[in-house]
């Protein structure tokens, strides 16, 4: 039996819309979708018409989809700023964790840096501590009272 790459197969009619291979079904604009749909319709077969009602309810869940893993990433997005605000408000705090690798630190922030793996702290002294591995807010820089946070 022969196997076959999936990513090598034409879609129907060997070519798509434009902007159908940028962004899949979720990227076409109601234009293109209606030229999509019309052109299944006048390529079908007259004897063996398509389901078009099952057409449109693939192309609907399709684009539930879509919109449920941009939902997602607008989340993830909305995350991070959080966190990076949470971070921006323990600058000048002493704060206790483990830095990046995976070293005990104590220190005062004096920054922070959003990066591909979240928000990292910047202690004085030049160590960098994952805001996820923060696992005590001692005191702010001026000694005031201690508050912990997480353990």
């Amino acid at each position: 039996m022969q196997e076959h790459d999936v990513s090598t197969i034409d879609g129907i009619g060997g070519s798509a819309p434009a902007g159908a291979s940028a962004g899949g079904v979720s990227g076409l604009s109601s234009d293109e979708f209606l030229k999509l749909l019309f052109t299944e319709l006048n390529n079908q077969d007259p004897l063996e018409p398509n389901d078009t009602g099952a057409l449109l309810e693939q192309i609907a869940n399709i684009r539930s989809i879509q919109s449920d893993l941009d939902l997602g990433e607008r989340l993830t997005d909305l995350v991070g700023q959080n966190q990076l605000a949470a971070g921006s408000g323990l600058i000048g705090r002493l704060v206790s964790g483990l830095s990046e690798t995976s070293q005990r630190v104590t220190g005062v922030v004096h920054s922070v840096s959003k990066t591909e793996d979240g928000v990292v702290l910047n202690i004085q002294g030049g160590s960098r501590v994952p805001m996820s591995s923060v696992d005590r807010v001692l005191a702010d820089e001026g000694g005031q009272a201690a508050t912990e946070d997480g353990a």
